[in-house]
């Protein structure tokens, strides 16, 4: 028996994949439950293995007492002392249990839980074989369809002799691939997850993961870290986009990833289906990485408008417009994905018109402005604009705060005795109160005197000129020396004068 656990135990761990351990477990296992079934309790039951594990031995701990109530865990001492001299009541004693006495009951219920176990144990480690290897590309072969949903033939796993399956969703598969049964189908392990069945592995062909992949196995720069990818964005199907850099600036990122004629990058496309491909140069200057990202587009200018909102807008010639956009929108949308910008495409045209509308704004509110401030009045030496606060403050504690009276004091040579104020201040103030301020020259007193005589004659005379007017004796109403009736009571007038002695 000794030859034959060992040899088991040989076989299920080097052969089966199981450790030591774990079959230990499952042995244990099974022994209880056999033990549990003949003796109804296995509360008590023991397995205990030599070190080599060449042989097993299952125990029935016993109490030992004066007067049995359970002899399955209970002993007389009359009968525990045959087998111990030693022992007295209360101690514990083990007695070994020969398998030879299980019925065939009892054996087939340990046969049947150490089946269980090794089905547990498969299940276990199928997920942690897996689990581990997520994102990492695996190869299979399609072997049937449900709902739209393949399942992908693996092959077998380490610890199982039957074929692990995967499953590909749909939402995973690219739209201009189809199969049948037997394709070989090469996929990025997306997600593995636990399950009553042991683990379910799901497959994608659409994910950034996958591309990185494929490219990682064909350039060999990007392998041993030469050249590194700095971001891929994909539209399934479609179009991918890939921004790769070197580590050292006499390797090509590019061209290592294109290789001699295109050879690399065509093995990659190939795998996509035909799925276009462009690769570009990363570059931590974000306007000349978004020119880049707008590849195969020439882009002949980028204008950042909002650094912290990130959008920017790519100029391009009118012939580059529809290259740039691409169909639907997926080449401009893939490349905002690219940088992580926000980029808005015009023609050299649009920004020329777009530039002569905001001149234009800009320019009538530089009107506006400047009328604003033209009517806007200066009184005093503080209201000036660049003036120094320092000098009008000086100017106002000696009593000249307004304009007029700064230019009295000039001219009267008052400002020369304020201290503080210096002639080259007085000069740059002076000069700035005739760049800003107009001024009017008022005439003297005396002539204003005698011009407000001359037009107060002027008005004395104007007025002799004019009729003399009466009231009409009737209504009262305004009458003239010339109306012969009342333009208001019809009454008639004539008019007397009489002599000045």
């Amino acid at each position: 028996m000794s030859l034959e656990m060992a040899e088991a135990i040989r076989q299920l761990t080097e052969e089966g994949g199981y450790t030591k351990e774990s079959v230990k477990h499952i042995i244990e296992d099974a022994l209880i439950s056999a033990y549990k079934r003949k003796f109804g309790t296995s509360e008590n039951a023991v397995v205990r293995f030599n070190d080599d594990l060449t042989d097993v031995s299952l125990y029935s701990r016993k109490v030992i007492v004066d007067g049995v109530y359970d002899p399955v865990v209970e002993m007389e001492l009359e009968d525990a002392l045959k087998l111990s001299p030693d022992c007295e009541v209360g101690d514990e004693i083990e007695i070994l249990v020969d398998p030879h006495d299980f019925d065939r009951g009892t054996v087939q219920t340990g046969k049947q839980t150490a089946q269980q176990s090794f089905r547990n144990f498969q299940k276990d480690s199928l997920y942690a074989e897996f689990k581990d290897k997520v994102g990492e590309v695996i190869i299979g072969y399609y072997q049937r369809e449900r709902n739209g949903n393949i399942y992908v033939n693996l092959g077998r796993s380490q610890n199982d002799t039957n074929n692990i399956e995967g499953v590909l969703p749909k939402k995973f598969q690219s739209p201009r691939e189809t199969y049948k049964k037997g394709d070989r189908i090469k996929a990025v392990i997306e997600e593995v997850k636990k399950t009553n069945a042991g683990a379910q592995i799901v497959l994608s062909r659409t994910s950034s993961s996958f591309v990185r992949k494929i490219i990682e196995v064909e350039v060999p720069e990007i392998y041993d870290k030469t050249v590194e990818i700095h971001n891929i964005v994909r539209e399934p199907g479609y179009r991918t986009k890939v921004a790769v850099y070197s580590n050292r600036e006499d390797v090509d990122p590019v061209g290592a990833c294109v290789g001699l004629k295109g050879v690399r990058i065509q093995n990659v496309i190939r795998e996509l289906e035909g799925e276009k491909v462009d690769v570009l140069k990363y570059d931590k200057d974000p306007r000349v990485f978004i020119a880049n990202a707008l590849s195969p587009a020439e882009v002949s200018a980028v204008i950042i408008l909002d650094e912290t909102k990130r959008s920017a807008l790519a100029v391009v010639n009118e012939s580059q417009f529809s290259l740039a956009i691409g169909k639907q929108g997926l080449n401009v949308r893939l490349a905002n994905r690219l940088v992580d910008w926000s980029i808005d495409v015009k023609t050299e045209d649009q920004c020329e018109e777009i530039e002569k509308i905001t001149a234009e704004s800009r320019k009538a509110a530089e009107s506006l402005f400047n009328d604003a401030q033209e009517e806007m009045d200066i009184e005093t030496i503080a209201d000036l604009p660049g003036v120094d606060i320092h000098v009008a403050e000086l100017l106002k504690a000696a009593g000249i705060e307004r304009i007029e009276d700064y230019l009295d004091a000039v001219d009267s040579g008052k400002i020369t005795s304020i201290d503080g104020v210096s002639a080259e201040d007085n000069d740059k103030l002076q000069k700035l109160i005739d760049s800003v301020c107009e001024i009017i020259d008022e005439p003297a007193e005396s002539e204003s005197a005698d011009a407000a005589a001359q037009e107060s004659a002027e008005s004395a005379a104007d007025g002799d000129e004019e009729q003399i007017e009466f009231e009409c004796p009737e209504c009262g109403a305004r009458v003239t020396e010339d109306m012969t009736v009342c333009p208001n009571c019809g009454v008639e007038l004539s008019f007397e004068y009489e002599d000045e002695e």
